[in-house]
């Protein structure tokens, strides 16, 4: 007690001075409308910028969380869409429960794209898996709009990718309506267009029509989606069509991708002597 009036006492006219300025201060606030006015919106900015500081780091830590519930929403949808693709002849006889696991032939990985090249002729993708998996080589790499690449290999929870816009891939693809296949490449030159070359001449071609993944490979399973129809013209000499598709995914912008890896891979590639992938 007594170090404290002894505090007051030391301190006493540094108190009363700044206890009369603040004093003076709320009267002269009180007593003039104008003052008060300014008080106010001072007072009212500083608020607002510390509320809305505070409001934006919230912000920030909700939408990863929400990201990530969108990401593992996406990887149940399209895990439900692919056992759909791998069991249709069956569907009509089934009733699904969304709220349960589905056993399908797949395996779905989160990841993200931590760095992407798309300016070069032979353009490859880093991406970081966001759960634990046990992945291997040549698997699917998808976007929520379709296809992105191929793993061609990985370390720890890493994976590089070959991308779409690399000529060193070819990806087994097919017109979705007619189910004629053929081979999606890239020409180096436009980041939005690949070309379906080898599709055979009885095939119905038009503008607009969609394209997606073949079933001819264990890379990607048949029906992911990879663009539309932009222009094509048949070899006459060769007898099949050359076709400029339209990525659906925009390989400029890539971030939340998905691995798809078949789980009974090494079972059916020991049945296969030579793959042709």
């Amino acid at each position: 007690m007594q170090q404290l009036i002894n505090f007051f006492l030391k301190f006493k006219t540094a108190l009363v001075f700044w206890a009369l300025f603040v004093l003076a201060i709320a009267l002269t606030i009180n007593a003039n409308t104008y003052h008060q006015n300014k008080w106010l919106s001072s007072t009212n900015t500083i608020s607002s910028f510390v509320l809305g500081k505070g409001a934006a780091i919230s912000d920030y830590f909700y939408l990863k969380q929400e990201n990530k519930k969108l990401m593992d929403e996406n990887k149940r949808m399209k895990h439900y869409y692919l056992f759909q693709q791998h069991h249709a002849q069956a569907l009509d006889s089934l009733t699904f429960d969304h709220n349960q696991p589905l056993d399908s032939s797949f395996e779905i990985i989160n990841a993200k794209v931590i760095a992407n090249s798309y300016r070069k002729i032979n353009n490859y993708l880093l991406i970081e898996a966001l759960e634990d998996f046990d992945l291997s080589v040549d698997v699917g790499v998808v976007s929520p709009q379709g296809i992105v690449g191929v793993v061609e290999d990985h370390k720890a929870n890493f994976a590089r990718v070959i991308s779409v816009l690399n000529p060193s891939i070819s990806i087994n693809a097919q017109l979705a309506k007619t189910k004629h296949f053929g081979s999606l490449v890239w020409d180096g030159k436009d980041p939005n267009v690949t070309s379906l070359i080898d599709v055979p001449r009885s095939a119905s071609v038009a503008v607009g029509d969609l394209v997606e993944t073949g079933g001819n490979s264990l890379i990607f399973p048949e029906g992911i989606p990879v663009g539309e129809v932009i222009d094509f013209e048949l070899d006459q000499n060769r007898g099949y069509y050359n076709i400029q598709v339209k990525l659906h995914t925009d390989m400029t912008n890539v971030r939340n991708v998905y691995m798809i890896q078949w789980k009974d891979k090494e079972t059916i590639l020991e049945l296969i002597p030579e793959s042709n992938e």
